[in-house]
């Protein structure tokens, strides 16, 4: 059986994720600490007590994500299962900087500031109510871009997230993406709704966001990772450090080619895929685009003991 790790992205913070990791495994802990240390503030008190309205502010959902997977990693490698038991590790657009981190290219201090920097210049990128973004479901890759084209009108409307055969997220000025949404129904769409997320991510809006990436992360160090990583603009595997720095600055304005991603590592033999840190969204995915594929969700302390006995 050949494993894959996957981390998630926005959307899965939850108030009290991490915490049973912290209080059970020190490496878990160490991490939690180590991204406050970086941050110069208890990001891990509004994770485990705070508001949910604060945590998912785009600053603070992404570091807090990456620390949550980061832990979970660490209790994994405490109870004996390595990151390098996997072929490859991937993250679903900010999980790609926990993916990268899992396997040691970047450090968890860099990353957590990385990600504080990313949610901030994404969410500066554009006023809200500007841009938006909706889930079509129902329809497939080529028939949301024909939609998103139709619906553009001289604005920015494209397909932004492929994250499953039926599952594909547009994004660009708010405007054009109400008009993909009624265009989508009228081509058969099962559903499509607008998403409650603060800034219309992975479009060409987001430039901005790109050029002050480009500027951070041109001021850390990359190393290569010990297992490859499945970049999100490419699907397929990477582990040069500066081809990571370039394409962690394309991924910005860039689709999140999550199903093709998937695909590419069935391709390679992966058949088993364990989704580290909050939330089981990657898994659902996972299923939806292979259904034979073994998964499993691993965020918790239970879960970490679950797997070592099974895994």
């Amino acid at each position: 059986m050949s494993r894959a790790f996957l981390f998630p992205g926005q959307g899965a913070q939850t108030i009290g994720m991490g915490k049973d990791l912290d209080e059970a495994y020190p490496s878990a802990r160490a991490v939690f600490e180590e991204v406050d240390e970086a941050l110069g503030e208890k990001l891990s008190a509004l994770i485990w007590e705070g508001e949910i309205e604060t945590l998912t502010l785009t600053a603070n959902a992404q570091p807090a994500l990456m620390a949550t997977s980061i832990a979970a990693v660490r209790a994994l490698e405490a109870e004996g299962i390595a990151i390098q038991s996997g072929a490859y590790v991937a993250g679903h657009s900010l999980g790609e900087y926990s993916a990268l981190t899992a396997a040691g290219a970047l450090s968890v201090s860099d990353a957590a500031r990385l990600l504080r920097a990313r949610g901030t210049a994404m969410q500066d990128a554009v006023p809200v109510g500007v841009g938006a973004m909706a889930a079509v479901l129902g329809l497939g890759l080529e028939d949301v871009r024909k939609v998103a084209e139709a619906a553009a009108q001289g604005e920015v409307c494209a397909a932004a997230n492929d994250n499953d055969p039926g599952q594909v997220v547009v994004s660009g000025h708010k405007a054009a993406v109400e008009r993909a949404v009624n265009l989508a129904k009228e081509a058969g769409a099962k559903r499509a709704v607008l998403l409650p997320v603060s800034a219309p991510f992975h479009c060409n809006l987001m430039a901005p966001a790109a050029e002050a990436m480009a500027d951070a992360l041109g001021r850390v160090t990359i190393k290569a990772p010990v297992v490859p990583v499945v970049a999100n603009v490419r699907a397929e595997a990477i582990s040069d450090p500066e081809t990571i720095r370039t394409l962690l600055v394309e991924q910005i304005t860039g689709a999140v080619r999550w199903r093709e991603s998937v695909n590419w590592m069935i391709g390679q033999g992966v058949d088993d895929f364990w989704e580290v840190g909050a939330g089981k969204a990657l898994i659902g995915m996972v299923r939806r685009i292979e259904r034979s594929a073994t998964t499993r969700a691993v965020g918790s302390a239970a879960d970490v003991q679950a797997a070592t006995q099974e895994g």
